[in-house]
């Protein structure tokens, strides 16, 4: 499956963004989808993800409450929605699929097989 990461932007501290990830190639709702991110100088990490069929979703402490994930299988897309966003969310964002990952797995990012190009979010005044 192809992946591409959209929606990224400049947001002003406590503003909100709705990133995408749209597939190609195959149905997303097969997949488990995860969402990471890197900050510049930082190491990747892991943002949320969500489970395929079942749908489960877990998130980051460090963003829980303040993101959702979801899926739209009628467009092929999973969307991050962010709210009260902070300078510390500043970061490239990617999205990664998997056929065959399933429940708390899908926070490592090592297990994943197709990833997308990011999308830049800045987050400042």
């Amino acid at each position: 499956v192809q992946l591409q990461a959209s929606g990224g932007g400049l947001v002003q501290p406590g503003g909100s963004l709705r990133l995408s990830c749209a597939a190609s190639g195959s149905p997303l709702e097969d997949y488990t989808i995860g969402w990471f991110r890197q900050a510049p100088g930082k190491e990747r990490e892991w943002v949320s993800c969500i489970v395929s069929y079942l749908g489960s979703t877990y998130f980051a402490e460090s963003v829980k409450g303040r993101i959702t994930i979801s899926r739209d299988n009628a467009r092929n897309t999973v969307a991050l929605q962010m709210y009260s966003l902070s300078p510390e969310d500043t970061g490239v964002y990617y999205c990664a699929a998997d056929k065959y990952l399933n429940g708390p797995l899908c926070g490592r990012g090592n297990l994943y097989g197709s990833w997308g190009q990011g999308t830049l979010v800045t987050v400042s005044s």
